[in-house]
């Protein structure tokens, strides 16, 4: 299919509410202006055959002109007029061959795809189309001296984003005859002249910026955060004897015997813990809890988990999932697994879900095999979120 569509972009504004010299449409993120961002958020659309930048009269002629007409996908830059509403009209003017237009604010470089081609499908099949979003908090109305005087049923309420797209007679039509009073968006105008405006789901990402606050979310969208995926196996024997209590996983087998170490020796928090600290590159639990020192003699190793879940967490990681095997004759686990990983979830500061356990047996094979011993390895995987080179 031909694009059918041409993106109209209004940047013609000064961003007085936002404040400094450099409007906000010229901020950088992520190496790129705003405008550029909300320009390649249209131009990206296969149904996009080009995109009109309206400016400031004070831009043209200029470096940043020349600057915006390079982009890809841009087709002409125009001249904005004394509203927005004259601005928008002039972007208009330079469309005329196409049957339908995206009308999309300059201050939202975070208008993704999806919410593009749902607004692009529904203009096709109605005429016009927004995106919006629900509203979250309860509405008050004030008065004058700002004493609240009711509060607004929010059920039938939303949040008007754009792109805004329309038939380009329909809109043309409805700018001509709309007036400049209360037009805020293209919307207004078409409800003004009677079309049926369709809604589509936006995103709450799709912010516009008024304020440093919103830029900062804007960059948070954009410049985003890389996920620093680290993985680290643990493993760890014991010999069964002694008059201790068999303990795995923070769980404690009556009429089992136990097994020797210097804390309680439960192999399925030592390996765990050894999983997440090597993922971590922070050592073993040898080197956090010493096994000459007499401090951990007898210790609990669900309180131990919780020391060594704190460290990395000071490190700047965070426990994605536990997967841990028990190697064992006896005793069987599987009546009492969701225990464990509830015990192992809670020292580690997780859900339960993101801790898988599973046992197997020897087959008589070895000294684990005859019994004499109680393994478990385990897999961790850690992520750290650190920000992207800016």
């Amino acid at each position: 299919m031909e694009p059918d569509f041409a993106g109209v972009i209004v940047a013609a504004g000064r961003s007085t509410r936002f404040g400094g010299s450099l409007p906000k449409q010229y901020r950088q993120i992520a190496g790129r202006s705003v405008l550029e961002h909300a320009v390649r958020c249209i131009e990206k659309n296969p149904a996009v055959g080009g995109v009109v930048v309206v400016l400031a009269a004070s831009e043209m002629g200029g470096e940043r002109e020349a600057t915006v007409r390079a982009w890809p996908g841009v087709t002409d830059v125009v001249e904005g007029g004394a509203t927005r509403s004259d601005s928008v009209r002039r972007g208009l003017d330079a469309v005329q061959d196409f049957r339908f237009v995206l009308i999309h604010d300059a201050a939202r470089p975070v208008a993704r795809a999806p919410v593009v081609a749902a607004v692009v499908e529904a203009t096709r099949r109605h005429g016009a189309a927004i995106p919006t979003v629900e509203v979250t908090d309860t509405v008050k109305r004030v008065d004058d001296e700002d004493w609240i005087v009711g509060t607004v049923d929010r059920a039938s309420l939303r949040l008007a984003q754009t792109p805004q797209g329309f038939r380009v007679d329909w809109i043309v039509e409805a700018l001509e005859h709309a007036g400049a009073t209360g037009v805020t968006d293209e919307g207004v105008a078409l409800e003004r002249a009677g079309r049926r405006v369709a809604r589509v789901d936006g995103d709450p990402d799709n912010l516009k910026i008024t304020s440093a606050a919103d830029l900062e979310r804007a960059r948070g969208s954009l410049e985003g955060v890389s996920m620093d995926l680290r993985v680290g196996t643990g493993f760890d024997i014991h010999r069964r004897g002694g008059d201790r209590p068999l303990t795995l996983g923070g769980v404690v087998f009556e009429g089992e015997v136990g097994l020797v170490g210097h804390s309680d020796a439960d192999v399925v928090y030592h390996a765990a813990m050894d999983a997440v600290l090597g993922a971590a590159s922070m050592g073993d639990i040898g080197e956090h809890f010493p096994p000459d020192d007499p401090r951990f003699a007898g210790a609990d190793s669900g309180e131990l988990a919780a020391t060594v879940a704190d460290r990395i967490g000071e490190a700047g990681f965070e426990i994605v999932n536990l997967d841990l095997m028990l190697l064992a004759e006896t005793p069987k686990i599987r009546p009492r697994v969701e225990e464990m990983q509830a015990a192992i979830a809670a020292s580690f500061g997780l859900e339960a879900g993101r801790v898988g356990l599973k046992a197997t047996t020897l087959e008589s094979l070895g000294a684990l095999g005859r019994g004499e011993g109680i393994a478990c390895q385990s897999v961790a995987l850690l992520r750290r979120r650190t920000d992207v080179a800016r």
